[in-house]
């Protein structure tokens, strides 16, 4: 399985960006997906999250109300619309993707996509 990010850039607080996280396979096999980001200094975290089959999603209190994670299964790629950025939404943004089979958990990540937010 490949994950691959897309859309990360430098960009203005107040100003808006769309990840893309295209899948090497069907996005339906897996459980959940996510997106996860890791400042300077700092431990990775989890943004967002979203499930493949009933899209149930969870976002952490920092981007509720201005990041919107989303799925589209047709064509195996998650997005992250990103509004209202400000600077402390910098960092390299990971995709996630975890999926259960035969009694064990895979976890895969992307590669990661720089987001800059300046000031």
């Amino acid at each position: 399985v490949q994950l691959v990010e897309s859309g990360g850039g430098l960009v203005q607080a107040g100003g808006s960006l769309r990840l893309s996280c295209a899948a090497s396979g069907s996005t339906f096999s897996f459980n959940v997906m996510g997106w996860y980001r890791q400042a300077p200094g700092k431990q990775r975290e989890l943004v967002a999250d979203i499930t493949s089959g009933g899209g149930s999603t969870n976002y952490a209190d920092s981007v509720k109300g201005r990041f919107t994670i989303s799925l589209d299964n047709a064509k195996n790629t998650m997005y992250l619309q990103m509004n209202s950025l400000k600077p402390e939404d910098t960092a390299v943004y990971y995709c996630n993707a975890l999926k259960y089979f035969s009694g064990s958990f895979y976890n895969f990540w992307g590669q990661g996509t720089q987001v800059t937010v300046s000031s």
